[in-house]
């Protein structure tokens, strides 16, 4: 019972591995400058994402 539960683990664990390194790959960690100063430039007020979200609801 045990070596089916450490092998499921292990896997799970090569499965997040797998995903890790593709996303990697694929450049997903490359801007971490952006996001950060993203926060600072984002201007819009709480009403108006409100009008937005109400208006493409319509």
């Amino acid at each position: 019972m045990i070596v089916l539960l450490i092998g499921i683990s292990l896997l799970v664990a090569v499965g997040f591995l797998v995903a890790f390194l593709i996303a990697v790959k694929k450049g997903q960690y490359k801007d971490t400058h952006t996001p950060a100063i993203r926060v600072l430039f984002d201007n819009e007020t709480e009403e108006e994402k409100k009008k937005i979200n109400n208006s493409e609801s319509k």
